[in-house]
């Protein structure tokens, strides 16, 4: 026998009203009710119905993230994974689920065109609460325009747009890429190279900036190759360096071309961190339980969906979704970072 809204409100002794205000996160019930109320919930077992709910207003507890739909399949297909989208619905599924909402994912093409019809769909078949828009979805005019227009609210996972007064959750890529430089010169390096991502990403040429500006601070010469995000592309300028004098401290703006780094050092007998120094950005898994354990800078992926997710959750509950929402980022030191050869 499946469990109904009266079953709790008759084992809480409250009526239905008060126990859907509390399902629904609506303000006016005493601690002390809400409390017994989501004790009865938890004793019987009861799951409230989503359709039902969205039957009694306007919400529909539906938080939708969307992600570059070529390169996540790309990872997935070559087996690789992919750590970002893990922490992704890490952040925003309990994020959601402890407000009683839910976090749906949806791969979107970046052709402007197809991306703006694929999220119209979403939008007529799904209604979500509000939409969260990864690079490079972040950066498309298009799709904040269509979201406007529908009168969604929505989140980029980016820096603030000047021209806009958009929600906006980042972390200070800049800065990140300095701390990375100064890292590496404060153990005596003069040769640091950047190992750059996608220029279609707005965090790879803040990254890029942040990365010389910190290299023209210590009178240093930057060198900035991009390797896509690819371990085969990072494999290939990796080689070209280390067998032609290059850098003697890299900068990987992914753990995927940092793991390429090793991977070729190893093979051309170039020893790390004594010869090679390497810091990454992303800090996945793999970073840990690389050989050497990679110096990483750790960005808070998960914290950043998760509290998009809150500030388009409270946006459906009436309040404003706006505002610049920097998170901070950690760079944790490990194995392949020493002192500059002599």
């Amino acid at each position: 026998m499946s469990i109904t809204i009266e079953d709790v409100a008759k084992a809480a002794g409250v009526s239905r009203q008060t126990v859907s205000r509390v399902i629904n996160g609506k303000p006016g019930v005493k601690p002390a009710v809400r409390e017994k109320i989501e004790t009865a919930i938890a004793e019987l077992g009861y799951v409230p119905n989503l359709a039902a709910r969205r039957m009694g207003g306007a919400r529909s507890f539906l938080i939708m993230a969307i992600n570059d739909r070529e390169r996540t399949i790309e990872n997935w297909a070559a087996g690789h994974g992919n750590d970002w989208v893990d922490q992704m619905l890490y952040g925003g599924m309990l994020a959601c689920e402890a407000r009683g909402y839910h976090m749906l994912f949806e791969l979107i093409d970046t052709e402007t065109g197809k991306a703006v019809e694929q999220v119209r769909r979403v939008l007529t078949s799904l209604q979500p609460d509000g939409i969260i828009l990864t690079q490079p979805h972040s950066e498309n005019p298009e799709l904040a325009a269509l979201l406007r227009e529908r009168g969604r609210p929505f989140a980029r996972i980016a820096l603030p747009d000047a021209n806009s007064d958009a929600l906006c959750v980042h972390f200070d890529d800049a800065g990140a890429a300095r701390a990375a430089v100064d890292h590496l010169t404060g153990l005596g390096h003069r040769k640091i190279a950047f190992l750059a991502g996608d220029r279609s990403y707005e965090a790879s040429l803040v990254r890029r900036e942040g990365y010389g500006d910190a290299m023209k601070d210590a009178g240093l010469e930057p060198l900035i190759a991009e390797g896509g995000y690819s371990f085969d592309k990072a494999g290939a300028i990796a080689r070209d360096w280390l067998e032609n004098g290059g850098p003697t401290a890299v900068i990987a703006e992914n753990d995927e071309m940092a793991f390429a780094l090793l991977h070729v050092a190893s093979k051309l007998g170039v020893e790390v961190p004594e010869q090679l120094s390497l810091i990454s950005f992303e800090d996945t898994p793999g970073a840990r339980f690389a050989v050497p354990p990679l110096t990483a800078i750790r960005q808070p992926t998960a914290a950043m969906i998760a509290r998009a997710c809150e500030l388009l959750m409270d946006a459906a509950e009436g309040q404003p979704a706006n505002g610049d929402h920097c998170l901070p980022f950690d760079l944790i030191v490990r194995e392949t970072t020493g002192p500059a050869p002599r």
